[in-house]
């Protein structure tokens, strides 16, 4: 099992940043890449971002490119999305997830964090 614990929501304003933190425990070598996933209030899931924990390679969702980044500290098991330039479209629950490859699907991915809650105000 892998245990994620998202951290770094939190209310912001349009144009502000923020940077979202995924911890992992547990059998963490079962995670070969990770990704963000986000929900907004009637919506479908929708894929953020993704990274492979090996040699870093990102894949991006198209509504994210050129504002948010995704990188990994594998000493640290910690996962991050550095979010620039948010907007009020930005606001939802954000999702950590582990898997054994990089994907936009959220059905490729077997370890869920709680989700943290991003507002950008406008």
């Amino acid at each position: 099992q892998v245990q994620l614990v998202e951290s770094g929501g939190g209310l912001v304003q349009a144009g502000d940043s923020l940077r979202l933190s995924c911890a992992a425990s547990g059998r963490t070598f079962s995670s070969h890449a990770m990704g963000w996933f986000r929900q907004a209030p009637g919506k479908e899931r929708e894929f953020v971002a993704a990274i492979i924990r090996i040699n870093g390679n990102t894949l991006y969702g198209d509504a994210v490119k050129g504002r948010f980044t995704v990188s990994r500290d594998n000493a640290k098991n910690t996962m991050y999305l550095q979010m620039n330039s948010l907007k009020p479209e930005d606001t939802a629950i954000y999702y950590c997830a582990a898997g054994w490859g990089a994907s936009y699907y959220g059905r490729d991915y077997a370890y869920w964090g709680q989700g943290t809650q991003v507002t950008v105000s406008s």
